[in-house]
């Protein structure tokens, strides 16, 4: 292994495996062998990653950051940074500061004015939106779904007008309660996927509309972590509607690239928008 000094003194963001081990790049292998200092949410996962992948920890430290730590964490990672010492950080799985507390130990530590640097890999929210089916030009990453049914409901209703495809962490134990939800506020006929164990041994994906998935949910005891993904309502259009977007995306894209976005975007035929931008085109 190269030597540790190898690596500057700063912030390392290090993206681990979601579920399968192997998904893991060089570079992170790198990084986690030369860092002077490991922090993880979970020191058990990583000591465990670290060992499959035949990395040696040796006399390094392995120190906890996570929910919990607070500014007092965040002040010891800083001060050993202050030092001269570069530290890795890898939260349990899966691409830190996505839904895990390593936002504000990165804000903070570039804030300082030391260097803050991401070795990117495995994302779950990347990993489901590509298996799901549903258009992935535009989407939003909405984390975890409030628990209370009120804040819930309202929550989703709010996210329900944004134009893109939704993605939703959720626990297994509430994901049927989640997909209730949505049927009652009117959403049951957009198409959604549910993707559990990504990765893993038994990864599945759900796809239909919210009202079919929630039949299916119905009698299921889902284990493992579950990714939702919703699509985006289906907007009523008319030709001067099309026109107006289309108009738009010319405006910064190619002819034929402005007309796909806009035909997926609207649920629309290819060739009909792409004759409306020859005709739009050739009008000037």
């Amino acid at each position: 292994m190269p030597d540790p000094s190898d690596l500057a003194a700063g912030l390392y963001l290090v993206a681990t495996p979601i579920g399968n081990a192997r998904d893991i790049t060089l570079r992170a292998l790198d990084i986690l062998a030369k860092a002077d200092v490991i922090a993880a949410e979970d020191t058990r996962t990583a000591r465990k990653l670290m060992e499959i992948h035949g990395v040696a920890l040796g006399k390094r430290p392995l120190i906890a950051y996570h929910d919990h730590s607070g500014p007092n964490g965040r002040a010891g990672i800083a001060k050993l940074i202050g030092e001269g010492k570069s530290v890795a950080y890898v939260s349990e799985a899966g691409t830190p500061l996505v839904a895990d507390p390593g936002f504000a130990l990165a804000r903070e530590i570039g804030a300082a004015g030391h260097m803050v640097t991401a070795a990117p890999g495995a994302s779950a929210v990347l990993t489901a939106l590509s298996l799901s089916g549903l258009p992935s030009d535009r989407f939003l990453f909405a984390g975890f779904a409030p628990a209370a049914k009120s804040a819930r409901r309202s929550w989703l209703q709010e996210l329900l007008e944004v134009p893109a495809t939704l993605v939703i962490y959720e626990s297994p134990r509430r994901v049927r309660e989640l997909f209730a939800d949505l049927c009652e506020i009117g959403a049951g006929d957009r198409q959604a996927a549910v993707c559990r164990e990504l990765t893993k041994k038994f990864e599945e994906v759900l796809r239909g509309t919210i009202g079919a998935l929630h039949d299916d949910l119905a009698g299921r005891d889902l284990k493992g972590e579950v990714v939702v993904l919703i699509d985006r309502a289906k907007a009523v259009t008319t030709d001067e509607t099309m026109e107006a977007a289309l108009r738009r995306a010319m405006a910064g894209m190619s002819l034929k690239d402005a007309a796909a976005t806009v035909a997926e975007a609207y649920g629309l035929p290819r060739r009909k928008v792409y004759q409306a931008a020859l005709e739009m085109e050739k009008d000037g």
